[in-house]
């Protein structure tokens, strides 16, 4: 299999060294699954100050980086405007902009299906829109709050893409029991009748997780992860994820993949105490 790759144009390259020197993106470039550029701007400027921005038409605060550097940079990375562009290799550009769609766990799916992310790093009070009119596929935001720039969306999207990338996580299930797994899996039950959207997150946050030693600070480690019945693990992890979900994303529940168990157990988290 290919390795994946990755581009990255930004104004501020240093901002990535140590973040790809660590942990799996290390070991994922290292083992040749992953290959990732990062590229300077400020190289594909022809003028003695290497000015890579300019006053917005029209008026109004701040600087927004101008089309001609990176429409450069993205022709020096072979990367055709969108109307040009066979769907042979998949390749998918993307801006990282405050005014972009969520990014999500099954947007970071799609992206994991491609042979090369190229990403772009907005600046300022962003980039000349014609660049995303004519070579962007998406428009991708990572939270509801402004940044200085786009270099750490980027490194979040390349971090939560990477890690689908078959044999990066080592573990091929290591994924499916982490928060965010695919909300619409079909619900089906194993040899113990136990769903198997038990088994991984279903669309909902996590489980909580407990190791060695059995007691730090006056607690304890749940009796159920200890009394070694895997079928009552499972069913305690499930409602430990419906109870979190429920506390701290309520808006998951609407897609999650729910079983009729599910819902009675988050109908009783529901359900005023009659000491209430």
């Amino acid at each position: 299999m290919e390795a994946m790759r990755f581009d990255i144009l930004t104004l501020f390259p240093g901002l990535f060294a140590g973040f790809f020197e660590h942990g799996i993106v290390r070991r994922a470039q290292a083992e040749g699954r992953v290959t990732i550029g990062v590229h300077d701007l400020r190289h594909f400027t022809h003028d003695r100050h290497r000015t890579v921005d300019d006053r917005p038409f029209g008026g109004g605060e701040g600087m927004v980086l101008k089309p001609e550097p990176l429409a450069e940079a993205l022709a020096a990375l072979d990367v055709l405007p969108r109307a040009e562009r066979s769907p042979e290799p998949p390749i998918s550009v993307v801006l990282t902009s405050a005014q972009g769609r969520p990014f999500t766990q099954s947007t970071a799916r799609e992206l994991a299906q491609l042979d090369r992310v190229v990403l772009l790093c907005g600046r300022y009070e962003g980039v000349d829109e014609r660049i995303n009119q004519l070579y962007c596929d998406r428009e991708l935001s990572i939270g509801d709050y402004v940044l200085s720039g786009g270099e750490l969306p980027a490194a979040v999207i390349l971090d939560a893409v990477m890690r689908l990338i078959p044999g990066v996580l080592g573990n091929e299930a290591s994924g499916e029991f982490e928060s965010f797994g695919a909300p619409d899996a079909a619900i089906t039950t194993d040899q113990e009748g136990v769903p198997r959207s038990q088994h991984g997150s279903g669309g909902l946050l996590d489980y909580p997780h407990y190791t060695r030693p059995a007691e730090f600070a006056g607690l304890q480690v749940p009796e159920t992860l200890l009394n070694g019945d895997h079928q009552q693990i499972r069913r305690w992890r499930r409602e430990q994820q419906l109870r979190k979900t429920l506390a701290n994303r309520p808006d998951l529940l609407a897609r999650a993949a729910l079983t009729d168990e599910d819902r009675r157990f988050l109908r009783s988290l529901q359900t005023p105490s009659p000491s209430d």
